[in-house]
């Protein structure tokens, strides 16, 4: 073989070689983000008093509870959004169960709802809302709030973009 055969031989042979090289770390996967660091507030539900976390900008209620392994005990996030409309939220990337409950303007409870981890189906409000709060699964059950009670929204919680 000539030279330059040799060479392009020993080329073709060499790179596919090198590309199937193992790695000497192992693989790392992208990590989740770190949970948001979001204004709180405490607000009374029902008998109990919550540490809310506000979610009032959309990239805020976009992320909302995603990829929290826990939440602490007593606390949540309440989501304010600029006006009432139908709301509807769904659990992805969501690892804890959740209770959810959709309000009024002016406090009302709208609908209550259990949310199961991950679960991409929509849940949506049974009417017009102007506020969504989660809590860990049982909570709304320990608050013994229902449909049409009132809740008092401090006005830090008020306003969505």
């Amino acid at each position: 073989m000539t030279r330059v055969l040799r060479l392009i031989v020993l080329v073709a042979f060499i790179v596919p070689v090198l590309g199937c090289e193992q790695p000497t770390t192992a693989p790392t996967t992208q990590d989740a983000p770190q949970p948001q660091s979001l204004p709180t507030v405490q607000m009374t539900l029902g008998s109990r008093t919550y540490t809310l976390e506000i979610a009032a900008t959309d990239e805020q209620r976009q992320i909302g509870l995603m990829h929290r392994q826990s939440m602490p005990e007593n606390h949540g996030m309440i989501f304010a959004f600029p006006d009432e409309r139908p709301l509807s939220f769904w659990m992805k990337n969501t690892h804890i169960p959740l209770d959810i409950l959709y309000l009024t303007a002016d406090g009302a409870v709208v609908s209550t709802h259990r949310m199961l981890p991950h679960d991409l189906r929509p849940v949506p409000s049974a009417g017009p809302a102007k506020y969504a709060i989660e809590l860990n699964a049982g909570e709304i059950a320990r608050t013994g709030l229902r449909r049409g009670d009132r809740i008092d929204i401090p006005p830090a919680a008020r306003d969505g973009e």
